[in-house]
C-alpha cells in the first residue's frame, strides 16, 4: 500500500479520492459526533473532569482526535481535517454563546452545583448523584485542611468537579472526624450501654445525637435519621492529645473494626 502512494500528490493530500460532496458529509459527521461526546461526557459525571467543564474535555478530544489522523495517515486529506478542526471551533463558540444566554444549556451542558453537606451533615443522597463515595468526600475536605465534619457549615461540588467548602470561622461545634483517614485508622463505634460523654456522630452522615444518654441505659441506640445504627464519639479536634479537647481519643481497633462501620452512607 505504501508503495502505491506518490509523495506531495497535491490532489491526494488535499482532497483525496473523494467527490466534493464529501465535504458536507464531513460536517454532518463532525456535528453529530461532537454532539454524541458531549453527551456522553455530560452523563459520566464531573468526578473525573479536573477543572474542565464537558464542553472543554469535548473540545480536547475532538481536536485532538481531528489534529492527529491526517498527520501520519496518507489517506486522510488535509482538506478533510481542517474542515473537522473549523467546525469544532466553531460548535465550541456556538455552545459558548448559547450557554452565556440560556441558563437551560448551561445545565445541561455544565451541570449544577450539589450541596453535599450542610452544618455538618453528609446527604447521602447528593452523594450519590455527585457520584462520589463518603471516602472521596473525606479526602477532599482532607485536603482543605478540615479534621470534623462539624467545622463545615456548608460545602458544596462544583460544576467544574472541585470542592468548595465554607468552615465556621471560630468555635466549631464537634463533628464526626474525617481524619486519621478511615482506611489507616477508622474511628470506633460507640457500643449499646456504653458510657460517653458528648455527643455521638453517625457513622453514615455524621448528624449529632446529645440524647444518648437514655438509650444507653436501655442499652441500644436508635437508628439516625439516614438508617445507620453506628456511631462514634463526635470531637472538635480528632488529632488533639488527650489533654488538647478535655477528652482522650479512643484507641484505634484493628482486625474487623474497619468491616464493622460499614453500613448506610
Amino acid at each position: 500500500m505504501s508503495g502505491d502512494v506518490v509523495p506531495f500528490d497535491w490532489a491526494r493530500l488535499f482532497l483525496g479520492d473523494t467527490p466534493p460532496l464529501f465535504l458536507l458529509e464531513i460536517v454532518f459527521r463532525t456535528t453529530v459526533i461532537f454532539g454524541w461526546l458531549l453527551l456522553l461526557l455530560r452523563l459520566t459525571g464531573k468526578r473525573g473532569l479536573a477543572q474542565l467543564s464537558p464542553l472543554e474535555l469535548a473540545i480536547v478530544i475532538a481536536l485532538g482526535s481531528a489534529a492527529g489522523d491526517p498527520m501520519f495517515y496518507p489517506e486522510v486529506p488535509l482538506l478533510h481535517a481542517m474542515l473537522v478542526l473549523a467546525l469544532v471551533v466553531g460548535l465550541q463558540h456556538l455552545l459558548t454563546k448559547l450557554v452565556i444566554r440560556s441558563e437551560h444549556v448551561e445545565t445541561f451542558i455544565e451541570g449544577v452545583p450539589v450541596e453535599l453537606v450542610r452544618s455538618g451533615v453528609m446527604s447521602g443522597e447528593a452523594l450519590q448523584r455527585a457520584n462520589l463515595s463518603r471516602e472521596d468526600l473525606f479526602e477532599r475536605l482532607r485536603a482543605q485542611g478540615v479534621r470534623q465534619l462539624g467545622e463545615v457549615q456548608r460545602a458544596y461540588f462544583e460544576q467544574d468537579g472541585n470542592l468548595t467548602v465554607f468552615t465556621h470561622p471560630h468555635d466549631a461545634p464537634p463533628g464526626l472526624p474525617v481524619v486519621p483517614p478511615w482506611d489507616l485508622e477508622p474511628p470506633r463505634p460507640v457500643q449499646p450501654g456504653e458510657d460517653v460523654q458528648g455527643p455521638l456522630a453517625c457513622l453514615g452522615c455524621g448528624r449529632l445525637r446529645h440524647d444518648h444518654g437514655g438509650q444507653r441505659s436501655a442499652g441500644r441506640l436508635d437508628r439516625c435519621a439516614c438508617g445507620s445504627d453506628r456511631f462514634t464519639r463526635a470531637t472538635t479536634d480528632p488529632l488533639a492529645g488527650p489533654g488538647d479537647d478535655g477528652q482522650e481519643q479512643p484507641a484505634p481497633e484493628d482486625g474487623g473494626s474497619r468491616s464493622a462501620l460499614a453500613g448506610p452512607g
